[in-house]
Formats: structure tokens, C-alpha cells, sequence
């Protein structure tokens, strides 16, 4: 026990809270977002409008109607069940200006409740329907978000996706297009989709691609599947970070491989639950995790689907596995470690959300 303790420095300068952190202490409380969906968190009134001007039928005419369409934070069947919500969503994200425009608000919405940094992902080839080209789509969406931080004040990065039931032939094509824009907006590749009989594994020709080209990785797996799909992410086709992970505690040995190697867990509470990934929120590995030293990440995974927010999901983990303080500067850090941002802004970055996070904590446990 002596030895755990002197290996991780918990911080003895944290004030132990007079009563419960409220909403408001987590909404103030600065964050990352590593695992959200473009097509996943659009405002409800964006899409009518998108729908109004591009003469789009979404069979919806008022958010009475979409919401009846969508049922935001719905118990779905599977995570392919899940999946069928974004039918809707990419009908109207088929121009240049909505693909604009949602990656704009993104900034706007996450910079509102003090997501310092967030990683959004998408598929540019879900784009296509119109006869957009990949590039003139991801152009659009880094142009937002550029746009959005100049005015907003808050940092971001695409991370392109491979669909894994699509076909690698795709995948390849998003890999050469993250790799066209490294640099240029783009900080990571991703496979994502329905998990379920479509192995990472069919899919290495994109990952070898991304690799030689020294481009970051995270892979959606132990999700929808079990701890090999995590395996194949991690010893196929080289993952720095593991989207859900879910599923990871069926395999013990992998499971310390993955705390052993520092290997970030994108956890996304919420969804996970709705998807079945868990089956309820008691039996979410969370906090087994996180207990572990593993290291945990909180995420939205789709703020409009899932109908959540970073604030929504800190404050959902706070009280149902009743996190202490250190437990919540834990997963912050870890969001910032975890980030996919150069190491010489890395730590000035972790530096600064440390100390305004204990600063924060400090201030609210002060409070009678």
C-alpha cells in the first residue's frame, strides 16, 4: 500500500467539500470532449432550419415533431439500432454551409459549458449524397471550427473515421484524406460504424497508411463486441486510444496490458447505457476502472442523439459512483493527457487545467 501511494502523487492540497457539488460546479469546470460525433450533435433547431432552406423532407416540420423523430437519450435495442438515429441527421448535412455551420455551433455549444478542448469525428463519404467532394467536406468542417475558435476562444481537431460496414476500400480513402490534411486541421483517424461481424482486422491496409504517416489512432471497440475487437484495435492496427472500451474488463490480461501502456479509454457514460454496451448504469465499469488507475476518459459520444453534455455526463459519473474530489481532477487530467495535441502545448495545457480544476474544487468545498 505504501508503495501505491508513493507512486501516484494524489494532490493532499484538495479541500474535502462541506456539501455536494452541484450542476454548476461541473459546468465550470473545464473539460475535454476526445469522443463526439459531428452528425451526431446538431441542434434540433438547426436541422429544421437546414431542412426549410435545402428542401430537405425529414418528415418533421417543428421540434415537437423531430423530437418524436429522434427521441434524444432513447434505450435503443443495439448500438445498430443506435445507429439508425444519423439516417436523419446526414440528410441535411449534405452542403457546404451546414457542414459549416455544425461544426461552428459545436465550438460555440462546448465553449459554453467550458470544453477547453474537444475532438470531433465524422466520415466525409456520408457527405457525398450532393456531389460534395471529401475534400471541399472536410474543408468546410475545419473552416468552422477555425472560424468558431477565433471567436469562442476554445481549441479543437477533426478526427476523420473509416466505416467499418462500409468497405476498406472506403476506409483507405478517409485514411488518405486525414493524411492530406495532417496538420491542416486534422489530428487523428478512427474506424468507426456497426462493430458487430465487422473486424477492425478487414481494414489494415488504412491503418498501415495512417501509421507511416505518423498519424494518431483511436478505434471504436469493446462496444458492441467483445474484448477482441480491442485486441485487433490495439494489436492489428496499432490504436493510442480505445473508443468505449466498454467490454474490456471480460479480459483480465488485456485489460492490464491496456493500464500498463497507458492506453486512454474514450468513455462515454450515457451512451453506453442506451446502446447496451452496459446494460444499466450500476453495471458500467466506470469506476472499476478508474479505481484501477486505468486511464479513463469521460466523452459525449452525441450530445443531440444521446442528449447529453461534457457537463451532463461529469456530474451523471459524480453522483452515481460517487467520485471524490480526486477522482474528478483524475479524469480531467486524463482528458488532457489523453488529447491528441502536440506534447510542448500538452503541457502547458495540463499544467493550467490542473491548477484552475483544484482551484475550483477548493473554492466550491469552502461553500457551507
Amino acid at each position: 500500500m505504501r508503495q501505491k501511494e508513493a507512486y501516484y502523487s494524489h494532490d493532499t492540497d484538495l479541500k474535502t467539500p462541506k456539501k455536494p457539488f452541484d450542476r454548476a460546479f461541473f459546468e465550470q469546470l473545464p473539460k475535454t470532449d476526445l469522443h463526439v460525433h459531428l452528425d451526431g450533435s446538431m441542434r434540433p433547431e438547426t436541422i429544421l432550419d437546414l431542412a426549410s432552406k435545402d428542401g430537405v423532407d425529414i418528415g418533421a416540420d417543428s421540434l415537437k415533431k423531430l423530437e418524436k423523430l429522434l427521441q434524444p437519450g432513447k434505450m435503443h435495442e443495439s448500438l445498430n439500432d443506435y445507429l439508425k438515429t444519423f439516417d436523419l441527421t446526414l440528410k441535411v448535412m449534405q452542403t457546404e454551409e451546414s457542414l459549416y455551420r455544425a461544426a461552428y455551433e459545436l465550438v460555440e455549444d462546448n465553449a459554453k459549458e467550458n470544453v477547453q478542448y474537444f475532438e470531433v469525428r465524422y466520415s466525409p463519404i456520408l457527405h457525398t449524397q450532393k456531389g460534395l467532394s471529401v475534400t471541399t467536406i472536410l474543408e468546410a468542417v475545419v473552416e468552422g471550427l477555425n472560424d468558431a475558435e477565433r471567436d469562442f476562444g476554445i481549441k479543437s481537431g477533426v478526427i476523420v473515421c473509416g466505416i467499418r460496414n462500409i468497405s476498406p476500400e472506403v476506409s483507405m480513402q478517409m485514411a488518405e484524406l486525414a493524411v492530406a490534411f495532417k496538420n491542416r486541421g486534422v489530428v487523428g483517424y478512427d474506424l468507426a460504424g456497426a462493430e458487430y461481424n465487422y473486424p477492425a482486422r478487414d481494414h489494415l491496409e488504412s491503418f498501415n497508411l495512417i501509421l507511416s504517416n505518423n498519424i494518431n489512432v483511436t478505434i471504436h471497440a469493446g462496444e458492441a463486441y467483445g474484448p477482441d475487437s480491442i485486441h485487433q484495435a490495439l494489436h492489428y492496427c496499432g490504436a493510442h486510444r480505445i473508443g468505449h472500451g466498454t467490454r474490456l474488463k471480460e479480459n483480465g490480461d488485456l485489460l492490464n496490458y491496456v493500464n500498463d501502456h497507458r492506453i486512454p479509454l474514450e468513455i462515454c457514460l450515457s451512451s453506453n447505457v442506451q446502446t447496451k454496451a452496459a446494460s444499466t448504469m450500476d453495471k458500467h465499469p466506470f469506476k472499476f476502472y478508474l479505481d484501477l488507475g486505468l486511464r479513463v476518459t469521460l466523452n459525449t459520444d452525441n450530445r443531440l442523439v444521446t442528449n447529453t453534455t461534457m457537463t451532463d455526463e461529469y456530474f451523471l459519473a459524480y453522483k452515481h459512483f460517487k467520485l471524490s474530489p480526486q477522482n474528478i481532477l483524475d479524469v480531467v487530467i486524463n482528458g488532457v493527457k489523453s488529447a491528441f495535441i502536440p506534447f510542448e502545448y500538452k503541457k502547458w495545457f495540463l499544467r493550467d487545467t490542473k491548477q484552475r480544476t483544484i482551484e475550483l474544487i477548493n473554492q466550491y468545498s469552502e461553500q457551507g
